[in-house]
């Protein structure tokens, strides 16, 4: 029989205390009028016969019991029905939202089944992220809305029920979950347009932007049997009789195949939104292909190429580093380019990143998306005064897109990469390796 892992035991264990701690059917408010009556009453009504204490006491216990009833029986029956009109659903159908845009997922519930002595309310648990929002709509329904704040891709939706009393008193919990694929994909905000992302491989063709694809003439060597007479520098040949060519030179030219792949960590929404851009605008040419953390096999189609984007942020824990078995699975024979989209700042992948372009033979293009970039902000006098410490500059916590930690971070790794390209999602402004608008 095989053991569970120490962190599903402890998965497990805080399922089970939260299932219980819902289950519990008072509030902080009701616990502490439960407490404070019972002690009045036992003090004052009882020990010092005081009628008056008596009688509110009384009133608060009947009170208190009263919404407890009432409170548990209404979200036992609720239970009951959300339970069997979820069964009479059956599987929804696929919701495909955007981050910061609301949307329907189906669900709904009739208002007028509500007693108004009581509330009902629930929200979205699994995945992470999200905010659930009810609107009455015709016939006295509430439905059912969710506001992504972070993309995602699910096959399974976890909402938490809470029924309460109108004075805060008492509560019953519970969790259901529903089998429903919900793909949240991230937010373009002012990212409308990339230009067109091409790699570059090393091949006879075009030796720079203002070259023939056929490549310049710029080798000149002796003439050899099968060289053609259309090469041979006649002038010298005249000059000092002897026979030379001038032959296209050794060059690079303009892969139609580009390869990209979306590098994942804490706050990589933004590069996330730009890999997004990159496929539906078209920058990466019509012979494409991508992948992500977690999403490894290259992919060549669109949708697959957002499942793969809005899967890339692991639920419940975060994919390992696959950017070393996407090169293997995408790359040829040949040294391929490979464009990698990436957070604005330093964290661990950085790290691997560094190892993969040390060994990968091809060439690598790094383009880092923020969303907004910012000077680092020393506290002010009084500031350090109130909180009585001295402030050194590595202990303030600097969102994303700091110009400092960026430059430090473009002059460490822009030695291993081909070229650079900062990428801010808020204004849509691009800014090279020393942070010049392009």
């Amino acid at each position: 029989m095989s053991q569970r892992t120490p962190v599903a035991a402890l998965l497990a264990a805080k399922k089970s205390l939260l299932t219980l701690a819902g289950l519990f059917p008072l509030t902080p408010q009701g616990l502490t009028t439960l407490l404070v009556s019972s002690w009045a009453l036992r003090t004052f009504g009882y020990g010092s016969m005081d009628l008056v204490v008596f009688a509110l006491t009384i009133s608060a216990l009947t009170i208190l019991i009263s919404c407890l009833f009432c409170t548990v029986g209404f979200g036992l029956s609720m239970q009951r029905r959300i339970h069997r009109e979820m069964a009479r659903l059956g599987p929804s159908e696929k919701v495909e939202v955007e981050v910061g845009y609301p949307n329907e997922t189906g669900f709904s519930m009739p208002s007028a089944t509500i007693s108004p002595l009581v509330r009902l309310s629930w929200k979205i648990t699994f995945p992470d992220s999200i905010e659930t929002r009810t609107r009455l709509g015709e016939h006295k329904t509430l439905y059912e809305e969710v506001l992504p704040q972070k993309r995602c891709l699910t096959d399974l939706l976890i909402r938490e029920f809470l029924v309460q009393d109108v004075l805060g008193l008492c509560q019953f919990s519970w969790r259901m979950s529903q089998k429903v694929r919900c793909q949240a994909l991230p937010q373009l905000n002012a990212i409308k347009q990339l230009p067109r992302l091409r790699s570059m491989t090393a091949e006879d063709g075009m030796p720079n932007a203002s070259g023939q694809p056929e490549g310049d003439r710029l080798e000149i060597r002796p003439y050899a049997p099968g060289d053609s007479i259309k090469n041979i520098m006649w002038k010298v040949y005249a000059r000092n009789r002897q026979l030379n060519v001038r032959l296209p030179e050794h060059s690079v030219f303009q892969s139609t195949r580009t390869i990209a792949y979306l590098l994942t960590s804490e706050n990589d929404e933004a590069a996330a939104a730009i890999a997004r851009v990159a496929i539906q605008s078209g920058a990466l040419g019509e012979d494409w292909a991508f992948g992500a953390d977690g999403y490894e096999q290259p992919v060549s189609d669109f949708a697959a190429a957002m499942t793969a984007i809005a899967g890339s942020r692991g639920l419940p824990r975060a994919h390992a580093y696959g950017l070393d078995r996407f090169l293997e699975k995408a790359g040829s024979t040949q040294p391929t380019h490979c464009i990698i989209f990436a957070a604005a700042e330093k964290h661990a992948r950085l790290d691997h990143l560094r190892s993969t372009l040390s060994a990968h033979a091809g060439h690598c293009s790094l383009i880092l998306a923020t969303d907004s970039l910012q000077d680092k902000q020393a506290p002010n006098w009084w500031q350090e005064f109130m909180l009585r410490r001295q402030f050194s500059p590595n202990m303030h916590s600097q969102k994303p897109g700091c110009r400092e930690e960026l430059l430090d971070l473009l002059t460490e790794i822009g030695q291993q990469v081909e070229s650079t390209v900062v990428i801010d999602r808020e204004t849509g402004v691009s800014f090279d390796r020393s942070l010049r608008k392009v």
